[in-house]
């Protein structure tokens, strides 16, 4: 029955996304919505989760996941190098291609980097993730999500002085404009590789094959789709061709516009927040312009990704309502709100700022990924210590 009901749903959406592509500018909103929904349920199926991921390595020596996530970025920095190098024929001029996610590198970007790292160790996940869990039924996700959004405003509140202070003076470095295309992909994969075998470093053990000649039937294969879990390296592999398509058809993949965007849209008009956020909306990205409509690419972009995740999870018997304690409800709270302050300031989260930074060749990208390496890490260490 269960299943029965997702595929009523998932067919409503595709019918959705079908009538929006025939009225007017609803292509790509249309595009935005499969694309979401494509996302959604690999998210699920495959348990796509930056900070489960670190958290599986840093913990038990789990490479797989941190291996899932590499590919993610290998895979939509191979795209992106061969689409951008039809869009800009010579990077070496210095002009840096429109609309892509390259941020300003300076001390402000380390330091969203290290607040977003421990807000998810704080929430046990990350912005993207907690879409997902939302549609499993949880409800820390909802106070982690509220938390986000207090986040924003925060970080709204707080962008001016930051932006006058380190942030407009500092660099936009695209790796391409200083080594060429073929230099800068060399560059980037070579650190995905070593990155790679240090991680796959004695884990990698010989097992005796076991080949079964039996061939499951279609309805094993049906069941087994949405009942077990899909390996890493297939939610890796997705989300970095989503992130290629996205970057064709739209701008590059993120997930915290739409709710950025209400947050500044509600605080404006409640004049909560500077009317002027200075160069703000210069930078590519995760934009924040205020506005609520939902047929933009941006919240059909999210629609899809809880839709499809919901499907995903309520197909194999996974959606279950999980009732927070206080203390979870509060730390959803407080990790949410330093998410949202950290995306807001990196101008993207785990998604935008660090999958299509890395993937536009952005110094950006890796700079708020290492920031946020480090700070799972610690993170890690100091709740081990007080939870021991």
């Amino acid at each position: 029955m269960q299943q029965k009901i997702s595929i009523i749903l998932a067919i409503a959406t595709l019918a959705f996304a079908f009538y929006l592509s025939g009225i007017p500018n609803g292509k790509i909103p249309s595009f935005a919505l499969l694309c979401g929904l494509a996302l959604g349920i690999a998210m699920q199926r495959s348990r796509f989760c930056f900070y489960c991921h670190l958290r599986d390595w840093f913990e038990y020596k789990d490479p797989r996941g941190a291996l899932a996530l590499l590919l993610a970025i290998a895979v939509g920095l191979i795209g992106y190098t061969v689409i951008l190098g039809s869009w800009q024929p010579n990077p070496l001029s210095g002009a840096i291609p429109p609309d892509i996610h390259a941020g300003a590198v300076s001390e402000v970007l380390i330091a969203a980097g290290v607040v977003f790292g421990l807000g998810m160790v704080i929430t046990e996940s990350c912005i993207s993730a907690h879409w997902y869990h939302l549609s499993e039924g949880s409800f820390i996700s909802v106070f982690a999500l509220i938390g986000t959004g207090f986040g924003f405003f925060i970080g709204f509140n707080t962008w001016n002085a930051l932006y006058s202070l380190r942030i407009a003076d500092a660099p936009i470095i695209w790796l391409p404009s200083y080594f060429g295309y073929g230099g800068a992909l060399m560059l980037q994969l070579g650190v995905i590789l070593l990155l790679a075998l240090f991680l796959w470093r004695g884990f990698a053990k010989e097992e005796e094959e076991n080949i079964s000649t039996l061939v499951p039937s279609f309805a094993q294969i049906w069941k087994n789709l949405w009942t077990k879990q899909w390996s890493y390296w297939t939610g890796g592999l997705i989300a970095g061709l989503i992130g290629i398509a996205a970057i064709i058809r739209m701008k590059p993949l993120g997930v915290t516009a739409t709710i950025a965007s209400w947050v500044r849209k509600i605080s404006n008009e409640l004049g909560l927040i500077p009317s002027r956020l200075n160069g703000l909306d210069a930078f590519a990205g995760c934009g924040s312009l205020p506005q609520y409509f939902w047929l933009n690419q941006d919240a059909l972009l999210l629609l899809g990704i809880v839709t499809g995740s919901f499907i995903a999870s309520f197909a194999g018997g996974h959606f279950e309502l999980q009732k927070p304690t206080v203390k979870e409800a509060l730390l959803g709270l407080i990790g949410g709100t330093m998410l949202g302050w950290g995306a807001m300031s990196a101008i993207g989260c785990t998604i935008g700022a660090l999958l299509s930074g890395t993937h536009s060749g952005a110094l950006s990208g890796w700079i708020f990924g290492a920031s946020m390496l480090f700070s799972v890490w610690l993170g890690i260490k100091i709740k081990k210590r007080f939870s021991a």
